[in-house]
């Protein structure tokens, strides 16, 4: 019988990680009783007990419910040596699950009133991802990402402040939140911004929305990755050009399943995507509301999915490859898959 090798060895790329959403739930109550904030009694409850809430997307009413236990979370985050703790556990979490590079996702939006404004709370938060990756010896930066639920003219000031911060640690530019709302296409100035200043292109796109949202995150966006994206299984032809141009689609399993995007975890269509030749980078997403992290989604794969070794190792090499890392870390990443696979 082959042995089952251990997914929390097989090197890495995360690339689809929220900056709230990485938090540990015990960081959160602590922050919560440091503060005084009262967290909704669903919160508390899941983040004591370690079962994550109960959560369902699908429609206006349970995105803002979820949106309300996310918000809560966020506003326990006050201080900058938040933000140093929120990365660096961020980044041990990663470490431990085999991860060599974490691209995590931030709206410093969010924070700007508590911590000075935008220019501070990015700083910050670059700050603490410099700390982190020499504390750790993980390779990590910063994706910035605008709200789509925001007016386009905020998307634009976040993408010129994404492009400044470039060569400090910006790698990319997203757009997150319910794709329900918003058109992409009032999003195309921002991005372009981002993409003439050299950031890589990563809208949220095909997760609560059809395959449609995916096209115009192509088409409108000009997306190198995709958020999610697993509703282009629902589209042949849509499949077909997204691995003709090899664009990434950054695909949460644990998440599919807990927004309601699909009912139970056989159903994610990951072996649509990986037989299509669609690359793939699996991701927590939020892994405090989902109760998962980086390598469960690997297991998910496994246990669900029948990925085998040489499948999950493919799938490893297809985050690594999917990423802004350099050539060096990415060619010293994948030398780890393979010996992964030798061991």
């Amino acid at each position: 019988m082959e042995r089952v090798r251990d997914v929390s060895e097989l090197p890495k790329a995360h690339l689809h990680l929220h900056f709230t959403g990485s938090m540990r739930p015990g960081t959160v109550l602590e922050l919560a009783d440091k503060y005084g904030v009262r967290l909704p009694e669903t919160l508390s409850e899941a983040l004591t007990s370690g079962e994550p809430p109960q959560l369902r997307a699908t429609d206006e009413r349970g995105w803002f419910r979820f949106q309300r236990l996310y918000d809560a979370a966020r506003s326990c985050i006050r201080e900058p040596e938040d933000i140093q703790r929120l990365v660096r556990e961020a980044a041990e979490e990663d470490v431990k699950d085999g991860s060599g590079w974490l691209e995590i996702q931030v709206d410093p939006t969010s924070y700007a009133p508590r911590l000075g404004g935008l220019i501070p709370t990015l700083e910050i938060i670059l700050d603490a991802v410099r700390s982190a990756s020499r504390e750790t010896g993980l390779g990590m930066r910063v994706l910035v990402a605008a709200n789509r639920m925001k007016h386009p003219l905020d998307a634009r000031t976040l993408a010129r402040l994404a492009v400044r911060y470039g060569e400090q640690g910006v790698v990319g530019f997203g757009l997150s939140n319910d794709e329900r709302r918003g058109m992409a296409r009032d999003f195309d100035r921002a991005f372009a911004i981002a993409r003439e200043g050299g950031l890589l292109s990563a809208p949220h796109g095909g997760e609560l929305a059809g395959p449609s949202s995916v096209r115009d995150c192509l088409d409108d966006l000009h997306a190198t990755r995709i958020g999610h994206g697993v509703r282009a299984a629902d589209d042949p032809r849509l499949l077909k050009r997204l691995a003709e141009r090899g664009v990434t689609c950054e695909v949460c399993p644990a998440s599919n399943v807990a927004l309601g995007v699909y009912e139970k975890h056989e159903d994610v269509p990951l072996r649509t995507l990986y037989e299509a030749g669609v690359p793939m980078a699996l991701g927590a997403d939020d892994p405090l509301l989902f109760g998962s992290r980086l390598a469960d989604q690997y297991e998910l794969a496994r246990r669900y999915h029948a990925f085998a070794d040489e499948d999950l190792a493919e799938l490893a090499r297809q985050s690594i490859r999917g990423s802004a890392a350099p050539k060096d870390v990415q060619e010293k990443l994948l030398t780890g898959v393979d010996d992964w696979l030798a061991s």
